[in-house]
């Protein structure tokens, strides 16, 4: 039985912990899916800082191109945590995914925007009507380009939506093949830096709900102490970005094959350090209390 939602504060971190204290040993093995953008999850992993904190438990590292790819493999089992953005969670729930939240951090309005080309004669969300807009399908990038075109007065149909993982749109954008790209950091961050590219809007205005560390049901039941700990590793990596900026950027652009530049601006974009607002509980996502949501909560249909 899962025990009520606890708000953690774990040097600035926001975590939301739903999890069972019943099983307080760590498990012989832990599968993590992370992103490249996923800096608590890699500082944590160059550091190897879950491996000196958990010995007897062996750690592997899987990385995704993105979120809905990720909760895909922990829906069948291939990995037991992930983090992604705000929508994956939600639509892989409504297919039916048995996935609980086991933690969050705030939104990160400047790390997430639409990007036209550097001459584009678009200079405003509303003249994208008719265009050609790239991004992930069912990411949080999804979610932003939804919320910016109906602050803009436009329906989704309006657009034409070209459906790419980052790298592929990367080119897409990058050829002119397509008017625009909605995308998150740090992939954000080097199309900026490598010029040719401006930002048309970001998420500050859009009300964004944050991004998302989750578990298959099942593993987080039979291992909620040690979830917690592992969250809390994160968290601890987290922080070096401040206590340790200099270190962490050369070291997260070696693992992420970035240029420095690139990861400074990515960190400049994410949110400072800062306790746990109390009232931020009530702005969670609707699911993230480890229930399952439901379809019509998700907006979409089970396929």
């Amino acid at each position: 039985m899962l025990n009520p939602l606890r708000a953690l504060t774990l040097g600035g971190l926001l975590l939301f912990s739903t999890l069972g204290h019943a099983a307080p040993a760590a498990p012989d093995a832990l599968r993590i899916g992370y992103q490249k953008g996923s800096v608590s999850m890699v500082l944590a992993k160059s550091h190897q800082l879950l491996e000196q904190r958990y010995p007897q438990t062996h750690i592997s590292w899987i990385e995704f191109p993105a979120g809905p790819q990720m909760l895909e493999a922990l829906n069948v089992g291939s990995i037991d945590i992930g983090s992604t953005g705000d929508i994956p969670p939600i639509f892989a729930q409504a297919a039916g995914a048995d996935l609980v939240y086991i933690g969050a951090e705030p939104p990160k309005p400047k790390a997430e925007v639409i990007l036209v080309a550097q001459g584009s004669p678009i200079h405003n969300v509303a003249e994208l009507k008719g265009k050609k807009v790239a991004f992930q399908k069912g990411s949080s990038s999804h979610n932003l380009l939804l919320r910016a075109l109906q602050l803009a007065g436009l329906k989704f149909s309006d657009i034409q939506p070209v459906y790419l993982a980052p790298a592929d749109a990367r080119a897409a954008f990058q050829q002119g093949n397509v008017d625009a790209w909605a995308i998150w950091d740090p992939y954000y961050s080097a199309a900026l830096l490598q010029g040719g590219a401006r930002v048309l809007t970001d998420g500050t205005d859009l009300k964004q709900t944050g991004s998302f560390y989750l578990a298959s049901r099942p593993y987080a039941e039979r291992n909620g102490a040690f979830i917690e700990g592992v969250l809390d590793t994160f968290t601890q990596a987290d922080a070096l970005t401040h206590s340790q900026r200099a270190q962490s950027i050369t070291l997260l652009a070696k693992t992420m094959g970035l240029p420095e530049a690139v990861i400074a601006s990515y960190l400049d974009h994410r949110p400072p350090h800062r306790g746990y607002p109390g009232e931020r509980r009530n702005r969670r996502s609707p699911a993230a209390d480890g229930r399952p949501v439901l379809r019509e909560q998700a907006g979409a249909k089970k396929s």
